[in-house]
C-alpha cells in the first residue's frame, strides 16, 4: 500500500502549518498599500505657503552690528492663518495671526510629535529647540487645521 503524505500525521501537521503561516503573512504590496494610504492622513489640513524666510534676505551686518543676531524668522501663510516663526538657539517660538487659542503640533521626521498650546493671543514655543528638521500643525479653537512644509534650521 502507498502512503499519501495526508495519512502522515507530521507531513499533515506541517503542511497546515506553512498554510497557516502564509494566509498570516502581509504581501508586500498591501504594506506599500497602506503606507501610501498614510500618506494621506494629512489630506485635510491646509497647507501654508512659506511666504518670509530671514534666511534669504541679504546680509545687512555692517548697518546695524559687528555679529549678526543668532534668530531667523520665518513666516507661513494659509487662506485665513498665518503663522509667524521666530527661532534662537534656545526656542522655537511663534504665533497665530489673527490671535487665537489652538494647538500646534511639531512633527519630526523620525515620528514623534511634540504639542504645544496657542494662547488666546495665538502665542506658542517649543522648548528645547528641534534638532534637524521638522514641521508644523496648527489646530485652531475656530476649526483650522494648517500644515507647514518641512523646515531645516
Amino acid at each position: 500500500m502507498t502512503s499519501q503524505w495526508w495519512s502522515d500525521d507530521e507531513r499533515l501537521l506541517s503542511a497546515l502549518g506553512s498554510a497557516l503561516r502564509a494566509a498570516h503573512a502581509v504581501p508586500g504590496r498591501f504594506v506599500e498599500a497602506g503606507k501610501a494610504a498614510y500618506a494621506w492622513h494629512n489630506i485635510d489640513a491646509e497647507l501654508a505657503a512659506l511666504t518670509y524666510d530671514s534666511r534669504r534676505e541679504p546680509p545687512q551686518d555692517a548697518l546695524t552690528r559687528a555679529e549678526p543676531a543668532p534668530l531667523r524668522a520665518m513666516t507661513f501663510a494659509a487662506s485665513g492663518l498665518t503663522i509667524e516663526l521666530h527661532v534662537s538657539s534656545e526656542a522655537l517660538v511663534g504665533q497665530l495671526v489673527p490671535e487665537q487659542p489652538g494647538q500646534v503640533e511639531l512633527h519630526q521626521p523620525d515620528g514623534l510629535i511634540r504639542t504645544a498650546d496657542a494662547d488666546e493671543i495665538g502665542c506658542f514655543a517649543f522648548r528645547p529647540l528641534p534638532a534637524g528638521s521638522f514641521r508644523l500643525r496648527c489646530h485652531t479653537d475656530s476649526g483650522r487645521d494648517v500644515l507647514t512644509g518641512w523646515i531645516s534650521l
